[in-house]
Formats: structure tokens, sequence, C-alpha cells
């Protein structure tokens, strides 16, 4: 639907609504574009585009700044065999010199199209210019990997008529509209440019699909790729959470945003485990053993439910900086801590109301999470916010010196604000509101198609004002702004609950260590480590700064080969971290730096430590009721 602005009342406040309905209007001479993945095994997506011109200068604009990565990540690096015809000859184009994603050519006199060819080569591996979209046996079509669009355009303006081919005996799934399907291709209903690339197509050799609601409208389905046939067969326990998963954000919201909605996981062990949020449909990718393996699951329990909440905070609903008119437009993050840090703490505890975590799983995270927050020296110098406004810069950083830079950890420091303003709310309201309140009012309401309502800061806190009565303004800047010491651990501990640290291993951290093959000692020693063998086999991946790691002078790239004379493992590590609680000698480690070896004399004298939950005495368990289901069971 071609984009009109509105006035629209939204909770006492004025907002723009733009429309963004999958099927354009005055779609009589959309651009043409033609995909072909019968290469995606050689991992080579071909592209052909036919843009309707008039002759004289034009210029052709590769997507740059691409919604929910929050960054200008598009794969330029990867395009090629870029080529432009008109008149049935080839036209010279040149790169502006400032804006590499810019290709700017003069249309021929005579000429009313202009036909663009691509390739677009996906990495094998993941690289600082983009990730692995195919393997052997499947691909994820992201579209905006392999089209161009005419600069200075709105993306809600420009339509697209797209073909898709694929190799013989491949399924496939998206949240587009099939109008035909023959030996030729498969063709989609013709959409604007931002309905487009907010919807991936997933195409595999082994392919499933499970309706998630049956007989209900609007459909859900999760749509399961892997390498191999047996891993793409979802086990009936999985199934049985994502209905239950559909019927909690029906719960919470009321309303739903879209005409259908496609889950697309993509289970391989050759491309980067990620999720991306679209209106529709979510992009998931996950271990190829994910639905079968109870550790790996456990590490990525909450990726479905944090992608589907997007669906209305992210898409529906979405900071103002975010809303821009095309993918050239430059970003503002600030407000990332809404957008993603609200549907962090959601997809947390949709993922506890829909049973895909049990009430101790979920405390197992929460512990792990606010305690490795709480000791992150990084929040000494660089605020909450701070990380949000430089997201374009941390996505992707490597994990050496993380915790002294800080990631992008509003997803995770942003759960213990909105569970303190969950909390709050409750307080103050005697329990007969909620934060989901506040969803329902500000995300949910009456049902529609995709369109995007921008908000700002005083939007949201008037709408909380509506819920509980608060300066709400105040608590947030408090909380975005805060150097600590410490993590804003208020919420938490107005839940009922409070960290502490015993010998026995957070079940959480466990799980993450034996999927990831990496330990980490950053309660103890203050330092994680690769295992032996595999990958990056005995590297120390951070040093926690100030820790006894730290001060007996171990750094981020070093590697461990022995721990007090005996050659390493994880379990000789920890055997010496017990062995020490009763001793006053030091722990002896010895590691390569580059092409020379150290002892490194660490003393730590209190043995392992692994946070946990614990009940405060004398207050309500506030933190079990806001992870109880709240629609009924699904069966």
């Amino acid at each position: 639907m071609r984009k009109f602005w509105a006035k629209a009342s939204v909770f006492g406040m004025t907002a723009l609504v733009c429309a963004v309905g999958a099927t354009a209007q005055g779609s009589s001479n959309p651009v043409k574009l033609e995909v072909d993945l019968r290469e995606a095994p050689k991992r080579i997506f071909h592209a052909k585009m036919e843009f309707p011109v008039k002759p004289g200068p034009f210029a052709l604009v590769y997507p740059k700044w691409l919604p929910g990565d929050h960054a200008p990540t598009g794969p330029i690096v990867d395009l090629t065999g870029v080529k432009f015809f008109a008149n049935g000859k080839e036209v010279q184009w040149r790169r502006n010199t400032v804006d590499l994603y810019a290709f700017e050519c003069v249309v021929p006199e005579g000429a009313k199209t202009l036909e663009a060819t691509l390739d677009y080569l996906s990495p094998s591996e993941p690289v600082a210019a983009g990730v692995p979209a195919a393997t052997a046996q499947l691909a994820m079509l992201s579209w905006n990997m392999v089209l161009l669009y005419p600069r200075d355009t709105k993306s809600d303006e420009v339509n697209f008529s797209a073909k898709l081919r694929i190799p013989a005996g491949w399924k496939y799934a998206t949240a587009l509209h099939t109008m035909k399907e023959s030996n030729e291709g498969i063709e989609f209903e013709t959409v604007s440019l931002t309905t487009l690339v907010d919807s991936p197509v997933l195409t595999g050799a082994h392919m499933n699909t499970y309706d998630l609601s049956p007989g209900k409208n609007p459909a859900h389905r999760l749509n399961t790729a892997a390498d191999s046939a047996t891993m793409a067969e979802a086990p009936p326990e999985q199934i049985t959470v994502l209905r239950q998963l559909v019927a909690e954000t029906g719960a919470l919201f009321g309303g739903r945003h879209y005409r259908k909605y496609d889950f697309l996981l993509a289970l391989t062990d050759h491309m980067q485990p990620n999720g991306l949020e679209h209106h529709e449909s979510s992009d998931n990718r996950l271990p190829e053993r994910t639905l079968h393996d109870p550790d790996l699951m456990e590490t990525q329990m909450d990726l479905l439910p944090h992608e589907f909440f997007h669906s209305w905070n992210g898409k529906f609903r979405r900071p103002a900086g975010l809303a821009t008119p095309n993918y050239q437009e430059a970003m503002k993050s600030d407000q990332l801590w809404i957008y993603e840090g609200l549907t962090q703490y959601y997809g947390v505890i949709l993922a506890a109301r829909s049973g895909a975590w049990k009430p101790e799983g979920l405390r197992e995270y929460l512990a792990a999470t606010f305690a490795t927050l709480n000791d992150r020296p990084g929040r000494t110098w660089r605020d909450l916010e701070d990380t949000a406004t430089s997201a374009q810069l941390l996505y992707g950083t490597r994990a050496a010196g993380s915790s002294w830079r800080r990631p992008v950890d509003y997803y995770e420091e942003s759960e213990l604000i909105w569970l303190d303003a969950d909390t709050l709310i409750r307080e103050k309201t005697g329990g007969k509101k909620s934060l989901d309140d506040f969803c329902r009012a500000f995300h949910g309401g009456e049902g529609s198609e995709p369109r995007l309502v921008p908000y700002t800061l005083d939007d949201v806190v008037n709408a909380l004002n509506a819920v509980a009565a608060n300066d709400w303004k105040k608590f947030f800047e408090e909380r975005i702004r805060s150097h600590g010491p410490g993590a804003p651990l208020e919420g938490l501990e107005r839940s009922g609950w409070k960290i502490v640290f015993n010998s026995e291993m957070n079940e959480h951290e466990k799980s993450e260590e034996e999927t990831g093959h990496v330990i980490d000692t950053q309660f103890t020693l203050g330092f994680s480590a690769h295992y032996p063998g595999g990958d990056n086999a005995d590297e120390v991946v951070d040093v926690v700064v100030g820790s006894p790691a730290a001060k007996a002078g171990m750094a981020s790239g070093m590697k461990l080969v022995a721990v007090n004379g005996r050659k390493w493992t994880p379990d000789i590590l920890r055997e010496a971290i017990r062995a020490a609680k009763d001793s006053k000698e030091p722990i002896e480690l010895l590691v390569e730096n580059e092409d020379f070896y150290q002892t490194l004399k660490v003393d730590w004298h209190e043995g392992e430590k692994y946070p946990h939950l614990l009940r405060i005495a004398g207050k309500a368990d506030v933190l079990s009721e806001i992870a109880k289901a709240k629609a009924p069971a699904v069966r």
C-alpha cells in the first residue's frame, strides 16, 4: 500500500501513523525482480531487475541501514557482477565516491526501462561484511541482499513484483502471498519495497510446516528447514510450547497487527545463530540439533518469543529515530533499550508463560544474567544509553574486552529495568495492574493489517502514567544513565528474590558452557577460555578488569596451557579452584602469549562461586506471578 500520513490519537498523544500494508496500490508499473537460488548450495544468488525509467541521470542504491540490524550492515562487499542494460546495450555505471552504496548512470534516449543484473556471494562463515545465508541444503533469502532501488525514494512508495526460482525438490515458506507457481518459478504478490524487505523466504531440501493456531484466524505457522530431515522435525512438546506462545501473546496484547505469521527456522551448524524480526514473520537461525538437544534448547529458549514480540514492539510500534523512510537514511538508536530491551524482557517472560522454561530454569537464567551485569566493570564508564546510541559500533565487536568495553547489553540490563517497572506498577496498584496493561494499551488494542506507529519516550511515559502514576521519565533516566556501583537490582528485590552465590553450578551457565565449549570463571578467577581442542582451542576469551586473573597478568588472546603444572582441562581448572580454598598457595596458570610462556600466580581462596536466586523472607513471590501463564493451556 502506498504510504499515507494521518493524525491519530493514541492513548492521549498525537502520533504519525504510517500504513505499510502488504499489497501495493498504484502497482501497474512496479520494478520487476527475478531471483534465482538454484545455485544457493554453491552460495551464489542471482538477481535481475527491470526499472521503469526516463532518459537522463539515474541512480540506484543498495540497502544500507536494515531494520532490526540497527546498523549500516547492508552486505555490499559481497555484491558482485553488477551490470546495467537499456535498449539492448550495456550502460556504463559509476559508484558514487562518497556514498559507496550508490550506482549512478545515464539512461540513453528512447529507453523506457533499465535492466540491472547482479550476483550475491553468501559468505561460508561469519565475516565483518555479512553472515552466511545458505548451506548445501537450505537458504534464507533476505531480499535486501539481492536488489537495488531508485535513490531518494521512500520504501513505501516504490513497488516490486518479485519472482523466485529455487533448487529442484526444495520447498519454501514466506509471509508473502504466492500468486502463481510453475516450472519457471514462484510469482509473489506485488508489494511495496518495505514489505518485500520485511518478508524473507526460507527454502530448503528438508522442510516441515506446523500449524500453531489450528482453525483460528490469523494463522500462525512454524516452518523448519534443516541440513537433515530428522533435525527438521519438531518434537510434539515444542509444538505445544509454540501454540501456547501464540495463545499467550493473544492474552497479552488482545490485537494482532498481521494477516498471518510465519516463524522461519533454519537449523544448521553452518549459519551464525541469530534472529531478525519482521512484521509477519521472523528469520531465526539455530544449531542443527537445537530442537532435539536439551542444552541447546536451554540456551535458545527465548529466541522465538523475542522475535515474535517484535511484531508488536519494533514493527507495529517503533521509536521515531528508527522509523526511517528508506534504507539509506541513518537510524538513531538511543531508545533501543525500549525497542530491544522491553522485547528482551518479554521474550524471557513469554518463554516462561508458554512453558518453554520451567520456574527453576527461568530463575537460573535470571541469576546468571543479572549477576554478570552487576559485576561488569564497563558500567563504571559507559552508561546503558550509550550502549544503545553506539549500537552500530558495538554489534559484531570481538568478545575480548567485552566486560570493560560493554557489549550491546541494553538487551540484558533492560530486563532489570522493565522488571523494575513491572513490579513497581504492581506495587503502586496493589496488584491490580502490571506492565501487561501497558503492553496491551500501547502495542495491542484493535487488530489491524501491518502498519507503523512511531513513538517517543514521552509517548511511553504518558502511556505508563495511564496505567500507574509515577515520574516515569526520571525513573528511566536514572537507570539508563547510571554508572552503578552495580546494576539496578531494585526490581529483582521487589519481585521477592535476591542473588546469592554458592559452589553449586548454575544450570543455565552449565548449558551455555557445554554448548559453547567455553569455561567461564568470571565470579572467581575472572576469565573465560575456549575448551582444549576445536576452534580457538585454549584461547582466553576475556578477562574481567580488576579480577584476580587480571591482577596476575592474564590478558585476552593468551592461551591457557597448564594448571598447577598439569595440562589443563575444564575439570582440572575447577579442581584447582576448589583445592585453593583450603590452601594459602596461589593457583599457577601456565599461559602462552604469542611465542612466549609465562606462569601466572593467581590469588583466589574462596572456592567456586555460581549465582542463584533465593527467596527474600517476608516478601511475596511476585516473579512467579509475572511468569505464570495468562492464557488457558493449549492441548
